[in-house]
């Protein structure tokens, strides 16, 4: 894909978000997306969860998937490295970034979110964004659950207004949801 052709529009970021499902295809459709992007660093935005087999199988199997010319970051701390990096990131997934921030106030994640929203619109190079769709099912028995939905799903909301790019990932394919949608009015 090329990149380039995107919509023409200067006041939009260099931000491709890639969203869908859990074993969607989000994260390998990113990568694709990502393949010929020179000086790539790979934000694997989660805790490492060293005793957690199935999530370490899954760690080496975005590893093994992965470029090596790749860098990575290993973090839980998005705004940090949106501050440090200058080059090109791919941030799987900002599912972490909720997480860290579930915590947290109403009002402190507000201040939360809008930063990291400033910071992404600063960037001068490309950010792919791998991010889950949660809510189209079950509605979690629990609070918190109920608040990472709420979150990530106002979260991403503000990233697709400012991507070039807003691809659906399901069942294995990917879906330019630009291209047959319209945004809905606020």
């Amino acid at each position: 894909m090329n990149l380039d052709d995107s919509k023409k529009d200067d006041n939009l970021s260099k931000i491709i978000f890639i969203t869908g499902g859990t074993k969607s295809g989000k994260s390998e459709f990113a990568e694709y997306l990502a393949t010929n992007t020179e000086n790539l660093i790979y934000v694997a935005l989660s805790a490492s969860r060293s005793k957690d087999e199935d999530w370490q199988k899954k760690i080496l199997n975005h590893r093994k998937r992965r470029p090596k010319n790749w860098k990575l970051i290993e973090t839980t701390d998005l705004i940090k490295v949106l501050k440090l990096e200058k080059e090109p990131l791919l941030i799987d997934s900002i599912g972490g970034f909720v997480m860290e921030s579930l915590e947290k106030e109403n009002e402190e994640w507000s201040k939360k979110i809008n930063s990291l929203i400033n910071l992404l619109q600063k960037r001068k190079t490309y950010t792919f964004i791998v991010g889950e769709q949660v809510g189209w099912s079950l509605v979690s028995e629990y609070k918190i659950g109920n608040k990472y939905i709420e979150r990530i799903g106002e979260l991403q909301k503000k990233i697709t207004k400012l991507s070039q790019h807003n691809w659906l990932a399901i069942n294995g394919r990917a879906i330019k949801i630009d291209e047959i949608s319209i945004e809905i009015p606020s």
